[in-house]
């Protein structure tokens, strides 16, 4: 392994200096940092101004205090954040998370690889990232609307069309994303559709929204698999995750062929060997808002395992697509996976595997789709949405799902093209943080020291 270069070295001690109680963020510098290391000598401009710790500190970053009641009328405090991490693209874009386990940190992760996921879809769009602490789960319909209703009145201040424009993540679907922004229509008493993204259909939403973060992640995935001649079709698929992201995952594995037999949730893991019911499983977790283990009770083929007695990693399968949550995939379960035939991962959530599966992946030849660019799609249509809101235009399914394929195949041709230009063929780890990085540091430069 060659030596990391001097620039790298300093600006990774810095960040780490700076945010030593921020793990996960770290853990996300560090890869995409070192990863620059082949570039540096081709663009000395990047090192001339600094660039390595510019694009390491957000622009902005906002913490404050949500209180709503509860139904019983006990006051509720949580934390609201919105990290607004680089605007030379475009205007801050990326989702909010509510759920329990955020924190300052993982706000500043999510958006600092939204600066370049957004990038890699080649919008004009900037990275970042919001949410809160605040748990929907087992929360009545009023609890979630005054919680959203709250949260909104602190953030609307700090957003707008052409300056920060938030979506959904976990914990935030089109419910949730109504309640925000009846409440930013409220205080400002302007219709801005463009100011926030994933809203539903029946208002200024864009179809393939819902579907787009997990279909894009399988699209990627055909692309990395054409690369060895090899197809979908025949092939044997497990999904964590059963939310948005892992449900539409499963759905369009199913579609190009398939056989998905396996998901899970944070209660355990589903096995199916002759593969799920889509439709069953879409009823469970989307219109009831239930658990994976009802969907075993309802069907006799599928098992259902408590979580801690198995990992959904053991189970045999040819591909893989993480799509819960950040280091959900250790190297241990890395082992597990190749040691029962999986040969393709693509991740469909943000950074789920820990750099020790990463590298045993990049090490054994597997095809490894980062999640800054395998789950691009779900931004990349934001993104669309954003421009039918602009030109008050709605287009079909066809056409939308039409430009994410377009937009998928063109991010796994930009990691190729800059894995072997600067790395190794096949690298789309160090494809994607080139190429990501490539096209922010040259906008901040057009923009001067600012």
């Amino acid at each position: 392994m060659s030596a990391i270069p001097q620039a790298i070295q300093e600006a990774v001690k810095w960040v780490h200096a700076r945010n030593h109680s921020e793990p996960v963020f770290l853990q996300a510098v560090d890869e995409v940092l070192n990863s620059l290391a082949p570039i540096l000598d081709a663009y000395p401009q990047i090192e001339e101004n600094n660039l390595l710790q510019r694009v390491c500190e957000p622009e902005r970053q906002l913490i404050f205090r949500v209180i709503w009641q509860d139904d019983h009328g006990n006051v509720q405090v949580n934390r609201g954040f919105r990290v607004k991490f680089n605007s030379a693209l475009g205007p801050y874009k990326g989702g909010l998370r509510f759920h329990p386990t955020v924190n300052l940190g993982v706000i500043k992760f999510l958006g600092f690889e939204q600066i370049f996921k957004n990038s890699l879809t080649g919008l004009s769009i900037g990275g970042g990232k919001g949410g809160s602490d605040f748990d929907p789960k087992g929360k009545s319909e009023r609890e979630v609307m005054r919680f959203c209703q709250s949260f909104m009145t602190e953030l609307y201040r700090h957003i707008g069309p052409s300056e920060d424009v938030p979506a959904g993540d976990i914990g935030v679907g089109s419910r949730e994303i109504g309640y925000l922004f009846g409440q930013y229509k409220r205080l400002t008493n302007k219709y801005d559709l463009g100011v926030i993204t994933g809203k539903d259909t029946a208002w200024g939403g864009s179809l393939v929204r819902k579907e787009a973060t997990g279909f894009g992640a399988v699209y990627f995935l055909d692309e990395m698999l054409k690369t060895k001649g090899e197809s979908l079709k025949g092939k044997r698929a497990i999904v964590s995750g059963s939310g948005n992201v892992a449900l539409y995952a499963i759905r369009k594995l199913m579609d190009l062929g398939a056989t998905v037999v396996a998901c899970s949730d944070s209660g355990g893991v589903v096995y199916q060997p002759t593969g799920l019911d889509f439709d069953q499983l879409r009823e469970i977790k989307e219109i009831e808002r239930g658990r994976i283990q009802t969907y075993a009770e309802r069907c006799p083929l599928a098992k259902f395992q408590p979580a801690g007695e198995a990992r959904i990693w053991e189970i045999p399968c040819d591909v893989a697509l993480p799509c819960a949550t950040q280091n959900e995939l250790n190297g241990e379960d890395a082992h597990s996976l190749m040691e029962n035939g999986c040969f393709a991962i693509s991740e469909g959530a943000n950074m789920p595997s820990t750099p020790e599966a990463v590298q045993l992946f990049l090490d054994k030849g597997i095809l490894f789709g980062p999640g800054k660019a395998a789950n691009a799609g779900g931004v990349a249509v934001s993104a669309l949405e954003m421009q039918q809101n602009a030109a008050l235009s709605t287009w079909t399914f066809k056409e939308v799902d039409d430009r994410l394929r377009e937009t998928m195949s063109n991010i796994h041709g930009t990691c190729v093209h800059y894995a072997r230009k600067f790395s190794k063929p096949g690298n789309y780890v160090d494809g994607a943080n080139i190429g990501g990085f490539l096209r922010v540091a040259e906008a901040m430069l057009s923009h001067g020291v600012v």
